[in-house]
């Protein structure tokens, strides 16, 4: 779906949908704990959709030995997260996906797999993994995704003997680790963080149901926040302040770029807001520069690259490097053509710098914010965006 958008100034309360990243988790919670429990204001994306396919197919009757058949969809979590979950509870599993889901790197996993004598296969956008956790020490960078920490903090506390996962260099998303505890506890699960260096899993627990209300998403506020910062009228409603969600930075960060002059944002910790944070540095007076963003090449699209596209087609100026992001303001955009790379997160910024632009923006590949933010043209409409679908 192709759209065309009139430029047109916002206005109007909007409350952004359930947080992604909560959500992935509280389905998994639940599925662990038997799913008696209740899950309320759950999004209907299609990442939180493949999170609640494999969870189906983990617990359907299999012949024995057979390994489920896990498709993630174009969703990096509900993978990183399950395989070992997938080991825990099944012995493996037989997992493939979407887009560049296959492509995106595992080997932090592969190097313990190695380690753990784990088999793993990947070929043809297919990766088999068979074999059994046990205790034990587990090693992983931190300067990786912290999904890979997540994963094993799920499945281990499932094994029958205690365990400690190691964070070989400082962690860099601790944001997301943290949003993990917090949900492991809401389930009745044991985890002592001894700095964010180690991790150590009581075995033998077992998941206590719980009814959960996931709460709405930081990092799709991020575009709100967005769009207030060029001068847009909306009121963002329904977030909670002190959430263990790692993109509520982005309520300090709209202020620090409020200010003229040249910064330096550090990404490592929030890199999904990359995007809605280039059209506010966009919007600025002053050179804005995102570091230690290596890890946004391997996004839906590289985040990185297709940004700087998604600024530069609009009249803006900006310019990618390995590990960072340079934008330049400008005093508004002139209108043009945006590629949504198949990047939810691209077609949502473009379509926020289409409120601050001269002339109309079209935006290719517009459904790509069903991965996270299904309703989001509904809301834009409702907020007095005016678009047509080409």
């Amino acid at each position: 779906m192709n759209i065309c958008i009139t430029p047109q100034k916002l206005s109007g309360a909007v409350t952004p949908p359930a947080s992604k990243s909560m959500a992935h988790r509280a389905v998994l919670a639940m599925a662990l704990a038997g799913g008696t429990g209740t899950l309320s204001n759950l999004s209907d994306s299609q990442d939180i959709q493949a999170t609640k396919r494999c969870v189906e197919a983990l617990k359907a009757p299999r012949p024995d030995e057979a390994l489920p058949f896990l498709d993630c969809g174009e969703s990096g979590s509900t993978l990183r997260f399950l395989i070992p979950i997938a080991l825990a509870a099944a012995g493996g599993g037989v997992f493939t996906g979407h887009g560049r889901l296959m492509e995106r790197p595992q080997q932090p996993y592969f190097d313990i797999f190695d380690e753990k004598g784990i088999f793993y296969e990947q070929k043809d956008g297919i990766l088999t993994v068979r074999g059994t956790l046990t205790p034990g020490v587990y090693r992983l960078p931190g300067n990786v995704s912290s999904q890979f920490v997540t994963g094993l903090l799920y499945a281990l506390p499932l094994l029958p003997g205690d365990s400690s996962v190691e964070i070989t260099t400082p962690l860099e998303s601790s944001g997301y680790v943290d949003m993990t505890l917090d949900m492991l506890q809401k389930f009745g699960i044991t985890v002592e963080n001894q700095h964010y260096a180690v991790l150590r899993v009581p075995g033998n627990q077992t998941y206590q149901a719980r009814d959960i209300a996931v709460e709405s998403d930081w990092s799709q506020a991020g575009f709100w926040y967005a769009a207030a910062f060029l001068d847009n009228h909306v009121d963002i409603q329904g977030l909670n302040a002190d959430s263990t969600q790692g993109d509520r930075v982005v309520a300090s960060l709209y202020w620090k770029l409020a200010k003229p002059g040249d910064v330096d944002i550090d990404v490592s910790g929030c890199p999904d807001l990359l995007p809605p944070l280039a059209v506010m540095a966009a919007a600025r007076q002053g050179t804005t520069r995102f570091i230690n963003a290596a890890r946004l090449r391997i996004k839906e699209s590289d985040r990185l690259s297709t940004t700087a596209a998604l600024l530069n087609h609009l009249g803006g100026s900006a310019e990618d490097g390995p590990d960072s992001l340079t934008v330049h303001g400008v005093p508004s955009f002139s209108g043009g053509t945006v590629d949504g790379a198949n990047d939810h997160r691209i077609v949502m910024a473009a379509a926020i710098a289409a409120t601050h632009s001269a002339a109309p923006v079209t935006i290719l590949g517009a459904e790509a914010v069903n991965k996270s933010y299904p309703s989001f043209w509904e809301d834009y409409k409702r907020l007095g965006g005016v678009f047509d679908v080409l």
